[in-house]
């Protein structure tokens, strides 16, 4: 049985998503207590709930304090089986957050398996669909991992009523790989886009307003506005950089009172301090990817642009799980360089 302190780090929901996803994956139970401890509202929240009784799903777990407030879990996996799952969370919770948690078990089963989740698509604290769809799994890809996404319908914060869909393939083995120098840029592209009955100027001043901000860069940004049918009103702003070794994303929501130029200010600043600090993942690639290097076949290195609260929560997930080493380079919050040996 792991004992995990769920208050260390930030403290958040990283913890349980990471350690549910590595204890279906290894059939190793754990204990997660002080959940969310510093948080205004400590203890698992509904997204929470969400995680824990789909990936009980997935494994046959035996869960128990699978409760709102619940600041104690003793989750117990059983053998986690390929399928044709559908979960919904009921609320605007993410669906990405659920995805990538559900990840790690699924590759490894003998059959391929298809997932679809019904949610919120793009809300605040977590990374939109596009992240999902153009980043993270066109980078697990290089690392020999086969899933591949698709938005079936968008949804925001406080309705929810969005849905995805996901078909992962089994993975026979992930390879090591070093993600060092970013290389040249090769590409920026993205979409701004607003929904729920929001007139379509308010996309095209969030698009002038990141193309403005990225005007100075070596290549011409390509952004496509978008209008969208989702149950709730929402806008957003998703920008992808390409270099020659690596793919990043970046992302602001529209909210009440939020000006749409800030919108787009927001993302467009987001990828010049990233390209500007020289590493080649972004924050939030590198603590999600970190979960699969650590499970390739040697060793791993990458650098990033900053050393973010969730990677380093994530390395002490992953080393209570694996007992893998990692050596790390660079001051939290700061570009910094990583180095997993398995």
């Amino acid at each position: 049985m792991r004992d995990i302190d769920g208050s260390y780090g930030e403290g958040g929901g990283q913890i349980l998503r990471t350690a549910l996803g590595l204890s279906c994956l290894l059939r190793k139970p754990f204990r997660l207590f002080n959940i969310r401890k510093g948080r205004r509202k400590p203890g698992l929240m509904p997204q929470h709930l969400a995680c824990v009784r789909l990936l009980a799903l997935i494994s046959k777990a035996k869960v128990h304090g699978a409760d709102v407030g619940s600041t104690e879990l003793l989750f117990e996996p059983g053998e986690s089986g390929s399928g044709d799952y559908f979960f919904d969370i009921g609320t605007a919770g993410s669906t990405s957050l659920l995805l990538q948690a559900a990840v790690p078990p699924l590759i490894f089963a003998k059959t391929p398996s298809r997932i679809t989740l019904a949610g919120g698509t793009h809300v605040p604290f977590s990374p939109p669909f596009q992240f999902i769809s153009e980043v993270f799994l066109p980078m697990l890809g290089r690392l020999g991992i086969g899933v591949s996404a698709s938005l079936d319908r968008y949804g925001f914060y406080p309705k929810g009523g969005g849905k995805i869909s996901a078909v992962l393939n089994p993975c026979r083995k992930i390879c090591g790989i070093s993600f060092e120098e970013p290389g040249a840029i090769v590409s920026v592209s993205g979409v701004s886009a607003v929904a729920g009955g929001l007139p379509p100027s308010i996309a095209e001043r969030q698009k002038r307003s990141a193309g403005a901000a990225l005007a100075g860069m070596p290549v011409r940004p390509s952004i496509e506005a978008l209008r969208v049918d989702t149950y709730s009103p929402g806008t957003f702003v998703f920008l992808k950089a390409e270099t020659e070794t690596s793919v990043s994303g970046f992302s602001s929501l529209g909210e009440r009172g939020k000006r749409a130029e800030t919108v787009g200010e927001e993302a467009a600043r987001e990828l010049l301090r990233h390209l500007e600090a020289g590493g080649c993942l972004d924050p939030r690639l590198a603590d999600q990817l970190v979960v699969y290097l650590s499970l390739a076949e040697g060793p791993s290195s990458f650098t990033t642009s900053r050393i973010s609260g969730h990677l380093l929560t994530n390395l002490m997930v992953i080393k209570t799980f694996l007992g893998t080493r990692f050596l790390v380079e660079g001051e939290k919050e700061r570009p910094g360089r990583v180095k997993i040996i398995p």
